[in-house]
């Protein structure tokens, strides 16, 4: 336990003080989200000392908005991105092996209407010939899941895709629409807590080079074309930075960043990006129907959307809009209605309505600037462009345009090597097959049950609390565990399955510095439909005693909470439920 009971990592005020420290540095990354991070991570461990930035919180905005899913793209063969498929599909095997603790299998059905239709206006779209959504037979996803089973036996041991006809299907489905005749079962993978891997990423990263530095809350506030202003938002203390190359990582704030930092650079777009929204639905009917499985369907447009369970809920989603300020991605109406009836097109029995949703949360996806007519027509490939240094301006800039989530380290590892050539460097290590956080050393199937006896009896917790923190940290958890025992601990009043050493390790440990960083972000709590009044006034009061906050700053905090899970997850009415609610310790996947 030695090694975890340093100084935390990721501590604000440590790397504030060394930053007031710096001047030149070779390398300002601009954007919290996971490719950001990516990069960030690539970088540090090949020694250079890199800073990363975000304005917000770590995959605050898309990062922590994606469908849950690590998919290969099933959809993209069709329309001829068979690159982005197989590195989609080897990256998803990666995380398996890397990410035990927070990445799994998911078995996956497809419901189709018939078995030959869609072939031609699937040729049209394969050859650029057409743009109309239309529905796909069994022999077009049957080709499709030949192909992605090509891909995965490449890279993994995934089971092969089955094909079942009218009566499996019905045996199986029996709440399945009239219009479905058939369906095709295969495997891709989900992730429980994207945004936690995030943190993970940030805290190997600074472990294995504690000069790299990662803060959240700094935003760049503007350039003389040599140094970069930066200012923190919560202290509004400024620093100054002279770097030799800006990454843009910042997603759908691409050309609003390039604008800042490269006037010659105003009106060019490098970003068309496209607003995908989900829902968290309660319905018990519907959770029993899907077992462990998702759906993977066609609406009535032949759009494709998902639903899946998630943690006693469903997660369905989602929707694909242009927009053009991703300030103002959140799900409206008009979207919770159309997944709604998209849900109730596949499973027309069942009364699912807008009272039955417990959360909602919406992202902007970092697409290239594009003209096509049908959004799913863009690609959600990733790429570079370089910005070169030009008269005013000293530094280069170096812009990531797309990506998926599934392909992050990918994406880094693409953005480090262009960086890493910049400086005149080469890479020192690789990452295909290093170990995320909680996923080092982590126990196989058949040894877990002996690591949670051996936890137990070591930390003198209940067997069902150890479980429960195994399942939300992986191998981390004996950190968490042991800091836990270093002063008496209590259950959260209004939320048992949390203790109040646990949040205060997040909070210490994590760089979380508001109530919405661990409600949204650290825990599952808001996205569980779970964040009562009673709960977030109880986590904010946690906070400002670990924090040092005011009674104002509280009671200011509590307030903006409220009203941001209002604004941007549905919750518009906090209630204090939770002291009738029973204790659970039931939080495995």
């Amino acid at each position: 336990m030695a090694e975890h009971d340093r100084e935390p990592l990721l501590g604000r005020e440590t790397q504030l003080a060394a930053l007031r420290a710096r001047d030149r540095v070779p390398v300002l990354i601009v954007g919290g989200g996971i490719n950001g991070i990516s990069t960030f991570r690539e970088l540090a461990l090949q020694g250079i000392p890199a800073i990363i930035v975000e304005q917000g919180d770590w995959c605050q905005a898309a990062s922590g908005a994606l469908s849950r899913m690590i998919h290969g793209g099933l959809r993209y063969l069709e329309t001829g991105e068979f690159g982005l498929v197989k590195e989609s599909v080897t990256e998803r095997d990666r995380l398996l092996l890397n990410a035990p603790h927070y990445v799994a299998p998911l078995r996956t059905t497809v419901p189709i209407d018939s078995w030959g239709g869609g072939l031609v206006n699937a040729g049209k779209r394969f050859l650029r010939l057409g743009e109309k959504p239309a529905r796909r037979g069994a022999l077009i996803i049957k080709t499709g899941l030949t192909l992605y089973d090509l891909y995965t036996r490449q890279s993994g041991t995934m089971p092969r895709h089955q094909l079942n006809g009218l009566g499996a299907t019905r045996r199986r489905w029996p709440g399945f629409a009239p219009w479905i005749r058939c369906s095709a079962t295969y495997y891709d993978a989900w992730i429980t807590a994207p945004e936690r891997l995030g943190v993970e990423l940030l805290e190997d990263s600074r472990r294995a080079n504690p000069q790299a530095l990662a803060l959240n809350y700094l935003s760049v506030e503007g350039t003389d074309g040599v140094q970069l202003t930066l200012r923190d938002a919560l202290s509004q203390e400024t620093f100054t930075l002279r770097p030799h190359i800006v990454v843009n990582a910042t997603g759908a704030w691409v050309d609003a960043l390039n604008g800042m930092l490269a006037p010659e650079r105003a009106g060019q777009k490098m970003i068309g990006g496209t607003k995908g929204s989900h829902l968290i639905v309660r319905s018990p009917e519907l959770l029993r129907m899907l077992g462990d499985e998702m759906v993977y369907y066609e609406n009535h447009e032949g759009r494709v959307c998902i639903m899946f369970p998630w943690f006693g809920n469903v997660l369905v989603g989602s929707t694909d809009i242009r927009i053009d300020d991703p300030d103002e991605a959140v799900c409206d109406e008009a979207e919770k209605r159309y997944i709604l009836e998209s849900l109730n097109f596949v499973f027309p029995s069942l009364r699912v309505g807008e009272d039955d949703v417990l959360y909602t949360f919406s992202g902007v996806r970092p697409l290239p600037a594009s003209d096509a007519a049908l959004n799913g027509r863009i690609s959600r490939n990733h790429s570079l462009a370089l910005l070169p240094p030009v008269n005013g301006r000293e530094f280069a800039t170096l812009c990531l345009i797309g990506g998926k989530w599934t392909t992050f380290r990918a994406f880094g590892e693409q953005a480090a090597d262009r960086v890493l050539h910049l400086l005149g460097e080469k890479r020192q290590v690789g990452t295909q097959h290093l170990a995320i956080g909680g996923g080092r050393d982590y126990p196989a199937a058949e040894q877990y049950a002996t690591w949670l006896r051996q936890l137990t009896v070591q930390s003198g917790l209940p067997s069902t609390r150890v479980a429960q923190l195994a399942a939300r940290y992986g191998t981390r958890a004996e950190a968490i565990i042991a800091a836990i025992g270093r002063r008496p601990d209590r259950p959260l009043r209004h939320h048992a399955d949390y203790s109040e050493n646990e949040i205060a390790y997040l909070i210490h440990h994590e760089q979380a510095v508001m109530p919405e960083d661990v409600l949204v972000r650290r825990t599952r709590i808001a996205i569980s439909g779970e964040a009562t009044l009673a709960r977030v006034t109880e986590l904010a009061t946690l906070m400002a005693r670990e924090l040092g906050w005011s009674d104002d700053l509280l009671a200011q905090n509590i307030a903006l909470t409220c009203s941001r899970l209002a604004s941007r997850h549905g919750l518009a009415n906090l209630t204090s439920t939770a002291d009738t609610e029973e204790t659970r310790y039931a939080d495995h996947p």
